[in-house]
C-alpha cells in the first residue's frame, strides 16, 4: 500500500471551513499539501500556506488536530492519503495563489465536492460541534 504524506491547514468559522479549489479540478480540498524533503510538519505548512492563500502562518501557534488517511482521488486502489492536521493563527489576508483558483467556506452540506479523506475530516469537524 502506498501512502501520501500531506499536511493540512484547519481553519473554521461560524461553523464553516475554510477550503480551496486548483486551477483544473472539480473538487474542493482543505489547503495544504506535500512535504518536501527534509521538510518538518510545521515547515511544511507554513511553507503551503503562504503559497496556496499568501498569508504568513504564525509558528507559536500552530496546533495540531489529528491525522486522518483515505484512498487518494483519482489515484490507484490502495494509494492512501494520510492528512495531518493543524491549526495556526496568521497574518494576511487569504487569496488564492498558485495553483489555487478559489477559495470557499464549507459546511458538511458540501460533502459532494470534497476527497475522501477530506469527507473523514468534515466528520470530525461536525462531531466536535465546529460545522454546520
Amino acid at each position: 500500500m502506498q501512502e501520501v504524506d500531506k499536511i493540512a491547514f484547519i481553519e473554521t468559522k461560524n461553523g464553516q471551513i475554510l477550503s480551496t479549489k486548483s486551477i483544473g479540478k472539480t473538487k474542493y480540498y482543505i489547503p495544504g499539501g506535500k512535504r518536501e524533503l527534509g521538510e518538518t510538519d510545521e515547515q511544511t505548512l507554513v511553507r503551503e500556506i503562504l503559497e496556496e492563500l499568501d498569508v504568513r502562518i504564525k509558528n507559536n501557534t500552530i496546533k495540531y488536530v489529528g491525522t486522518f488517511k483515505a484512498q487518494s482521488d483519482g489515484a490507484k486502489k490502495g494509494v492512501i492519503v494520510k492528512m495531518t492536521c493543524y491549526r495556526a493563527e496568521y497574518d494576511g489576508v487569504l487569496c488564492p495563489k498558485s495553483e489555487i483558483e478559489e477559495i470557499k467556506w464549507l459546511n458538511y452540506n458540501d460533502l459532494d465536492i470534497i476527497s475522501e479523506v477530506d469527507k473523514k475530516i468534515f466528520k470530525f469537524l461536525k462531531d466536535n460541534g465546529e460545522l454546520k
